[in-house]
């Protein structure tokens, strides 16, 4: 069943650490033909550098805090497909950037180990997925390692997710003898060919469950909905797919699932409007800015979500944030580090836009601009900390690097109506460390971070003299963004409600809309 003619399928990757994201990540690239021997993406040396994990912290840690972008081809039912593969930070304390990532996807793939389950420090990264109304298909990864009752794992699945869970392939003996993986579909069986621990994926059509797994096949295929196209899309069920992206198996399965049902580029929300791919001017917006991914020429990327029209490279957009047309005479295509010149892009593309500072998160680009995307917020902070120098001289480097990581969204920054230091806001702790590691290795900064007296900021909004009245008896607690736009600097939640109540005229917000 061929689902869609459209041959753009725009996809995120969500995960918690160590579920083995970035070895997926790898096996869908190696499928697709976007390399060709496995290990390139986690390659440390060599010229093999195309790896979705780039920055040094990353490296270090072995995690994923910033959003990668990799194109791939492989066709599909005779008609050559698109994948637009989107990385995403794959810790809790990123998950504002993990939704702004998924404003720019049309559909997601879950990640989930086998023997963990969903951890309860990283359910954060789950609901945000739901939060943005993506389908998602949920990939329960090292099934051939000892592991929990799949059983389990589905209920878990589906109560987290408030969706209906529909298997598509069955692990036969997980968490025992693993026997190998039978695709409902086809009804073969991928098996470990014998006791090699190397698993070649041998096939066998309807081939014979050993007997005392039979009552677990029928129970899965008896208890669970059967995949419903229409409800997937709606992001009322989960297809899910069991396998090993280490050992290959499931890889195949998924790549195909995501050709075959993922949704082709949907249309995107502009206030009130929705602008479908087929609206008559090329538009866009920005969902990430990326400075130094190449350390050697200090650039700074912008990545677009094309969202209609035909893009050809040198035309002029107009970005909303600047308000006259630029030409963008060097769209780049992505593959992790690699790069190459993109002489046209179509609706669901991603494009990198190279600028020094024009561009910024939130930005629609468009030829009329008559537009403005939506859907692309800022969150109130929960962890705000003063900013130290340890060079007095280096205040404009600070500035600068400030201005820039809050751009990319690594930060928020606060500058405090009345003197004092600058003010830094995170949702998670990781978020600090990336910071004082940002600003020695990119800024040659060098600055420690201070306890704040502040626990959480709203953005204030209402009439100019009311405003005036709260500024004029609070400027002790105000602070300017980086936009220039008001902040009330609370103290605890009780100090944000009590001047709510006590300012019935002003909007206390969470969240402001980039």
């Amino acid at each position: 069943m061929s689902t869609s003619v459209n041959p753009r399928r725009t996809f995120a990757i969500i995960s918690h650490p160590d579920a083995g994201k970035t070895t997926l990540t790898e096996k869908l690239l190696l499928q697709g033909g976007a390399i060709h021997l496995a290990g390139e993406v986690k390659a440390r040396g060599q010229a093999r550098r195309a790896r979705s994990d780039w920055m040094k912290i990353e490296q270090q840690r072995g995690i994923s805090v910033t959003s990668s972008v990799m194109t791939f081809e492989k066709e599909h039912e005779g008609q050559a497909i698109t994948f637009n593969l989107l990385d995403t930070p794959g810790h809790e304390d990123f998950s504002e950037d993990t939704y702004r990532t998924l404003t720019a996807v049309d559909s997601a793939i879950m990640v989930i180990d086998a023997a963990k389950g969903i951890e309860p420090q990283t359910r954060k990264l789950f609901e945000v997925c739901r939060l943005r109304s993506v389908p998602i298909i949920t990939f329960v990864n090292k099934v051939d390692r000892e592991g929990r009752d799949p059983f389990e794992t589905l209920d878990e699945v589906a109560d987290m997710l408030a969706l209906d869970v529909s298997p598509q392939m069955w692990p036969i003996g997980m968490g025992g003898l693993f026997e190998g993986i039978l695709d409902f579909r086809t009804g073969e069986v991928a098996r470990p060919e014998g006791d090699s621990k190397e698993y070649l994926g041998k096939r066998e059509a309807n081939a014979t469950i050993p007997e005392q797994y039979v009552e677990e096949y029928e129970l899965a295929q008896a208890g669970y909905p059967e995949f419903d196209l229409e409800a997937y899309r709606n992001g009322d069920l989960t297809p899910v797919y069991f396998g090993s992206a280490l050992k290959n198996f499931g890889v195949e399965e998924l790549i195909d699932a995501i050709a075959r049902y993922a949704p082709p580029p949907r249309p995107q929300p502009a206030g009130e409007q929705q602008i479908t791919p087929d609206h008559d001017e090329v538009t866009g917006f920005i969902f990430k800015v990326q400075a130094n991914m190449d350390p050697m020429h200090r650039d700074r990327i912008a990545f677009m979500r094309q969202v209609s029209g035909t893009f050809k490279r040198g035309m002029k957009l107009t970005p909303s944030g600047l308000g006259k047309p630029i030409a963008v005479h060097s769209p780049i295509l992505f593959f992790a580090q690699d790069r190459e010149i993109a002489d046209t892009a179509e609706p669901g593309d991603i494009i990198g836009i190279p600028n020094h500072g024009t561009l910024r998160v939130g930005d629609t680009l468009s030829e009329k601009n008559q537009i403005r995307f939506t859907g692309l917020p800022n969150f109130a902070p929960e962890i705000l900390r003063r900013v130290q120098l340890r060079d007095p001289t280096k205040t404009k480097q600070l500035r600068k690097a400030l201005d820039d990581l809050s751009e990319e969204g690594v930060i928020q920054v606060f500058y405090p109506v009345i003197g004092g230091s600058s003010i830094v806001g995170v949702v998670g702790q990781l978020q600090l460390e990336v910071l004082i590691s940002r600003l020695e290795a990119e800024y040659k900064v060098e600055a420690a971070l201070e306890a704040s007296p502040f626990a959480t900021a709203r953005w204030l909004k209402g009439p100019d003299a009311a405003l005036d009245d709260f500024e004029r008896f609070n400027q002790g607690n105000l602070a300017r963004d980086r936009d220039g736009d008001l902040v009330f600097m609370a103290k605890s939640p009780w100090d944000v409600g009590y001047q709510e109540e006590k300012n019935p005229d002003l909007k206390f917000s969470a969240t402001k809309e980039r």
